[in-house]
């Protein structure tokens, strides 16, 4: 379940007043991914703005995945919130809907002590019993799990995971000697490091990029599995064309213009205060495009 590249999927939005949720859209980029051959589709992540969503819509489009996704691969639902009492809400609502998989990223905003994160999801692993990994992403958090953290709670049942998008390879690695001989697959979550991450022991990868360039991520992971680690190379090295566009907007605003571009899905615009990119910024995002002949 753990293994292969894992998606984390842009939230389709309207593009009217009240920016609502597009389930067609949502409906049209999962069957997409899925036929290109991700091995999970994981909504309500930060590149899915679940952040900016009312808890209503986050059940409900949770659901509406679940339901197009129909057995087809594994759904990793965001269930994260600030409080414990929060996050535990959300992942009972979620596992009842069907979700295989739960991702809790840290409490944000606040800096959790690293007794607090223990606490924090002990207490959300005993409210349910589906597998839970943790989402450690500190530029967005400002803290980060440590290896000894991960550690500790690998002796809990139900974590079975850790999707580190911390960016530092050392990191990574902490994590990968810390749970040696346990449970826990250890995920990377920052795109360029997906190689280095395999290479030293990563199960598999979640990775915004492959909502657009699904054929260069699942590329990657087979050419891995295939021992073609000079084709992995080269395909590592392709996402980049993507990543220098990336910071042209706020996220995820030009993954999903690009997205719109590629004809993929229609997933409109990220919600407010984020900007749609410019005319300029878009003849950037047609170049690349093209690259991917997408």
């Amino acid at each position: 379940m753990f293994e292969g590249i894992i998606t984390p999927i842009v939230t389709p939005i309207k593009r009217n007043e009240k920016e609502c949720l597009n389930l067609e859209a949502m409906k049209q980029l999962v069957d997409y991914l899925i036929e290109k051959g991700v091995s999970g589709i994981f909504p309500l992540g930060s590149n899915g703005e679940f952040h900016v969503l009312s808890n209503q819509e986050k059940m409900d489009f949770a659901k509406a995945v679940i339901e197009q996704v129909n057995g087809r691969v594994p759904v990793y639902v965001g269930t994260g919130a600030c409080s414990t009492l929060e996050t535990i809400q959300l992942s009972k609502q979620a596992e009842a809907l069907g979700a295989d998989v739960l991702s809790v990223i840290t409490p944000y905003f606040l800096k959790p002590t690293d007794e607090e994160l223990i606490q924090h999801y002990t207490q959300v692993a005993a409210s349910v019993k589906i597998p839970i990994i943790l989402y450690n992403i500190p530029k967005a958090t400002g803290v980060n799990i440590s290896a000894s953290v991960l550690k500790e709670l690998s002796k809990v049942d139900n974590i079975c995971g850790i999707k580190d998008s911390s960016g530092n390879l050392d990191n990574l690695k902490g994590y990968i000697e810390a749970v040696e001989g346990t449970k826990i697959n250890v995920l990377v979550g920052s795109d360029s490091k997906i190689l280095a991450g395999y290479q030293m022991g990563a199960t598999g990868a979640i990775a915004g990029t492959s909502n657009l360039i699904t054929d260069t991520l699942v590329g990657l992971d087979q050419a891995y599995r295939a021992g073609e680690f000079d084709k992995a190379k080269k395909l590592q090295q392709d996402i980049e064309e993507l990543r220098k566009v990336l910071p042209l907007g706020t996220v995820p605003s030009i993954l999903k213009r690009a997205i719109e571009m590629a004809g993929i899905a229609e997933v409109g615009p990220a919600r407010k205060p984020v900007q749609e990119p410019n005319e300029q910024v878009e003849n950037q995002i047609r170049n690349m495009l093209a690259y991917y002949h997408l």
